[in-house]
């Protein structure tokens, strides 16, 4: 069950990554997240699940991780670094 979670995990971290990457190329990064955001949403909304008995608590968990996944794509600080003068 851990090199599942491992592999999961990877594979979050990678698409996670594909994701900002694509985003970074777009005029507007924040507003092509948003928009993804809620396809993936709206995806997993619709998407059957069978052969489960709890087939909601499945998709409120999927649904979890899409929403974990972009909180890690937060748009870059404003600040500038400590130390640094202009």
């Amino acid at each position: 069950m851990e090199e599942l979670n491992g592999k999961m995990l990877a594979c979050q971290i990678l698409v996670t990554g594909l994701i900002a990457r694509v985003a970074n190329e777009q005029r507007d990064p924040l507003r092509f997240l948003t928009d993804f955001r809620d396809e993936i949403r709206a995806v997993v909304n619709g998407v059957r699940i069978a052969g489960i008995e709890d087939s909601e608590r499945v998709r409120r968990i999927a649904v979890q991780t899409v929403d974990e996944l972009f909180s890690l794509m937060k748009p870059p600080s404003s600040d500038e670094p400590a130390g640094s003068s202009s």
